[in-house]
């Protein structure tokens, strides 16, 4: 195969509307934006959220608490959910991933200590709570925080 003999797969490639080009084209005249007013102009439209001039709802409503910028999102594993590993094992953000518990694309994981912990594990996370640790160590086990 050449570069010369590539071709487009069919129906992978659609011609665009041609507007205003005629009355036969179905589109034609005032190109499909109707008759007179803003959204008929060109350049014209209103940005997003716009209601007319009356007072928008994201200006009506309160603003309510802290929303932060720069949010982590951690991805959440019980306690409980570790049992499935067997004894000694040493449980990894990448171990978590390949056994399903926790999405390939985290951005950290940590740990909460819910339910009962019945193994020996040594467990690498970027945050665990107080009762995770907790409920860890008296399982024999060890954390660690990366």
């Amino acid at each position: 195969m050449k570069l010369n003999e590539l071709s487009y797969q069919e129906g992978s490639r659609k011609k665009g509307k041609r507007q205003g080009r005629g009355l036969g084209s179905g589109i034609g005249k005032n190109g499909g934006s109707g008759v007179k007013g803003q959204k008929s102009r060109s350049g014209g439209g209103v940005r997003l959220g716009f209601e007319g001039g009356q007072n928008p709802i994201f200006r009506r409503l309160p603003k309510r608490g802290f929303n932060s910028h720069v949010k982590n999102d951690f991805n959440i594993v019980n306690v409980s959910l570790l049992n499935r590993f067997s004894d000694g094992t040493e449980v990894t953000p990448s171990l978590l991933v390949e056994s399903g518990l926790i999405d390939a694309n985290y951005q950290g994981v940590k740990i909460l200590g819910e339910g009962k912990l019945e193994r020996k594990l040594t467990v690498s996370a970027h945050k665990f709570s107080r009762s995770a640790v907790k409920a860890i160590e008296d399982a024999g086990g060890k954390t660690e925080v990366i």
